[in-house]
């Protein structure tokens, strides 16, 4: 292990919105010295092995990752570059009507990468709609142990500093899952924009393309030579807008940048927890 590595253990550990979890008590690693689980002790839940990919030293903390996060980046990112090379392709066969059957010899690869990314996509919106059900659940539990509270401090049971304990803390609370409900909505936008893009039929203006995308794309039957030339349709979405991926900023262990980047504000959320 790395001297970053080792040095983690014995730190407190907070998700992205500023959650405690609990604390890194140790590791387990490969035969080659690899880190493939993180031991944290999560109290009454007890220890807890998290993937070594998942976790971001920030400071004094390490950072937890959620999982539907990553894979929701790692998505994206290989989705919106599956969609340029394939607006690249077009582009080389609308350019240059010799480079069809070149352009044929890799189509089938990328076909079958964007079927396979929409299973993909299938599972994660699976998983950031059965976390989006959670987090509704948990504040429904926190408005109402707040609204009892007020009940009892309405009754005279608990004085109005405790009252007011209770509210500050469970503020926080609301505060943490209301950015992570945004970061799922947010990402379920960027991949609705991205299958929207890949998914819809778009016809394509130019004439001079036609034999060569037929022959690529596959998707269209050619016209007769009595008929007028019609323009294509495809079932793959070229359009000139991809989603991007922000580029991270904190130090990643076990992850590269590109998996655990972000762009929300968790990182001053942290730094002032």
């Amino acid at each position: 292990m790395s001297k970053e590595e080792i040095e983690f253990i014995g730190k407190q550990v907070k998700d992205m919105y500023g959650t405690y979890i609990g604390k890194v008590i140790g590791t387990i690693t490969d035969i080659d010295g690899s880190v493939q689980t993180v031991g944290v002790d999560c109290g009454s839940e007890g220890l807890k092995q998290i993937a070594f990919e998942q976790l971001v030293i920030q400071g004094q903390y390490v950072i937890f990752i959620p999982r539907w996060r990553l894979d929701a980046q790692r998505l994206l990112r290989e989705k919106g570059l599956t969609m340029r090379r394939i607006r690249a392709l077009m582009d080389i066969v609308s350019e240059n009507d010799d480079m069809k059957e070149d352009a044929e010899l890799i189509h089938e690869k990328y076909k079958m990468k964007l079927l396979t990314l929409d299973e993909t996509e299938r599972q994660i919106r699976e998983k950031l709609e059965k976390r989006l059900g959670e987090l509704d659940g948990q504040l429904k539990s926190i408005r109402m142990l707040r609204f009892d509270a007020k009940l009892q401090n309405k009754s005279n049971e608990i004085s109005d500093a405790k009252f007011d304990l209770v509210k500050t803390h469970t503020v926080e609370i609301i505060e943490h899952i209301e950015h992570e409900k945004a970061e799922i909505t947010n990402i379920q936008r960027r991949i609705n924009d991205l299958s929207v893009e890949s998914g819809e039929r778009v016809e394509s203006p130019k004439q001079d393309v036609h034999s060569a995308a037929i022959s690529y794309l596959g998707k269209v039957e050619s016209p007769s030579p009595s008929q007028p030339k019609t323009p294509i349709s495809t079932d793959i979405g070229v359009g000139p807008s991809i989603p991007t991926v922000p580029t991270a900023k904190p130090v990643a262990i076990g992850a590269d940048g590109d998996e655990v980047s972000e762009d929300s504000d968790w990182l001053k959320r942290i730094s002032s927890s």
